[in-house]
């Protein structure tokens, strides 16, 4: 199996990197951009004056310590991504001068855990010097992260031979969540625009592949319970998640180091639940008659529950990560208000006309379900906004405008914390944009230290009202890597000026790679132009 991945993720990054990695002249760059400068900026970094020379038909990675099919696998990926396709086999031995680096001797201590988790070591230190090129880590996860390093090192100088300076680097995360968010149900995006997006995501040092799989528009995810919901409620026959499409994805994820957190938006954004799910959705009334139209889920009938532990059973067998991610967010009442059988149901349970009561009551019955699943799980603020009682270890998603005073008050009442609300990378404009995402801090709100310590980090979204397979990448990136190094680097790496030229860089080193990445910076070039394989 560790076999079949590896070969798997090398024959996939060499497509997206053929036509793209190989040396085309000189390598200069324009006056905004550095050279060989990471992204994100580790914690601690310095480099020297000493150079070393890298032939890439004698450099190899070497594990020293644990291994894995994960470890295995960037070796492979990286192997190419660093110095393009290469000849598998040697022909010829080259002849090394003094100064030349042949191999990085990875060091991970730990034996190797099967799937990324919430809370999962990402630490790792990485020495280039005369001595030699040895990373160290506590766990897999923090070798794949200091690869990536290594790779944003290495400049190509021509077609074999490359360089990089002696370094020092001493690098962990300062949040533990990191998160980019996509939008499948607006648009569809397919299984490999997804893959080249997750690929995108590790080389920024994001974990989380928050995954807005379904909403009201359609709902791609195949049930294995509930096949119908797919089938009518998909857009159609094409624009569906197979059970083995959402397993690849996961294992796709999973060798990045990247954790998939599904969301399945309730009792709002269910509309394309309800096309096969009878009598799942509200009926809204005019007067005393049904107008054919459909709310909310309906928090009245006991069969609504039954269908929620099915589903859910089903969900967290499907996706392994502990998180499932329930929405909560945007429950207009109007629907509710007008149904005569919930007006019943709300005086039997004495709730009176607070429609929020109502709406607790739901999220209650849910995290119960959920709970019975040994699942966490994850909510935007509407649900604790309302003063909905929900679990000690609920995760917090803060959207809204006004996200400092909301980061106090949810933090205030102790819940773990994520902030998204000035990272909707959906939200375009024309110019230079992305200083506003980098001037953003989770912790720029007022509050105790403890309560600080409850803001485990924060997600980018991108919302698919109006992106799908043509431009979603472009869209996303590299703007999303501002945020990446937002929730990755110290807090006071912030100066949007002193990092311009390490994003243009950046952006040129995905271009490199075979990512369409737009331009940030204005007026300008990368050495090697994007250009779309014939």
């Amino acid at each position: 199996m560790a076999k079949t991945v590896a070969l798997f993720l090398f024959v996939y990054v060499a497509g997206i990197v053929a036509g793209h990695g190989e040396y085309r002249g000189k390598e200069t760059v324009s006056v905004t951009a550095t050279l060989g400068m990471p992204w994100p900026m580790p914690q601690q970094y310095s480099s020297t004056q000493d150079l070393f020379t890298i032939n890439r038909n004698a450099f190899k990675f070497r594990a020293t310590g644990q291994s894995c099919d994960i470890l295995e696998s960037a070796f492979f990926r990286y192997q190419t991504i660093i110095f393009g396709l290469r000849e598998e086999v040697l022909k010829f031995h080259p002849k090394l001068r003094a100064g030349t680096l042949t191999e990085l001797d990875v060091n991970v201590k730990n034996k190797c855990d099967r799937y990324p988790y919430l809370g999962m070591d990402e630490s790792y230190n990485l020495t280039i010097a005369a001595s030699g090129a040895i990373l160290n880590s506590n766990s897999v996860w923090g070798a794949l992260r200091g690869i990536e390093t290594f790779s944003q090192l290495v400049l190509q100088q021509s077609t074999d031979m490359f360089s990089v300076n002696g370094t020092t680097v001493v690098d962990y995360p300062r949040f533990q969540h990191r998160g980019l968010l996509l939008d499948t149900s607006r648009h569809f995006l397919d299984v490999t625009i997804i893959k080249q997006n997750l690929l995108a995501m590790s080389q920024s040092k994001f974990n989380v592949f928050h995954w807005h799989i379904v909403d009201d528009q359609s709902f791609p995810y195949t049930s294995n319970n509930f096949p119908d919901m797919s089938k009518m409620g998909g857009y159609d026959s094409r624009h569906i998640y197979t059970q083995d499409q959402i397993a690849e994805i996961i294992e796709y994820a999973r060798i990045l180091g990247i954790r998939v957190v599904p969301e399945f938006d309730s009792p709002g954004h269910s509309q394309s639940w309800g096309k096969s799910i009878k009598d799942l959705l509200t009926k809204c009334y005019s007067g005393s008659k049904p107008n054919g139209q459909y709310g909310p889920i309906d928090p009245s009938l006991e069969s609504s529950y039954g269908f929620l532990a099915k589903f859910f059973a089903e969900i967290g067998k499907v996706f392994p990560d502990h998180y499932v991610h329930l929405g909560g967010d945007e429950v207009n009442f109007d629907c509710w208000k007008s149904n005569p059988n919930i007006t019943a149901f709300m005086k039997q349970k004495n709730f009176g006309t607070d429609y929020a009561k109502l709406e607790e009551y739901y999220v209650q019955r849910l995290l119960d379900i959920v709970s019975g699943v040994n699942k966490g799980y994850m909510i935007w603020q509407e649900v604790v906004d309302n003063n909905a009682k929900v679990s000690p270890d609920t995760i917090v998603e803060v959207w809204k405008n006004q996200y400092q005073l909301e980061l106090s008050k949810v933090t205030w009442r102790g819940f773990k914390t994520l902030l998204s609300s000035c990272w909707y990378l959906s939200d375009i404009s024309y110019g230079i944009d992305w200083p506003k995402y980098y001037t953003c801090d989770p912790h720029e709100f007022i509050g105790t230290a403890e309560q600080k310590k409850l803001v485990i980090g924060g997600e980018t979204c991108m919302w698919g009202e109006y992106v799908d397979n043509t431009n979603v990448i472009s869209r996303t990136w590299p703007r999303a890597s501002v945020v990446a190094e937002r929730l990755w680097s110290a807090q006071s790496v912030k100066d949007a000026t002193a990092a311009a030229p390490r994003l243009e860089e950046h952006r040129c080193r995905m271009i490199k790679r075979g990512f369409p990445a737009e331009s940030v910076n204005g007026p300008g070039y990368c050495p090697q132009e994007y250009s779309i394989p014939v």
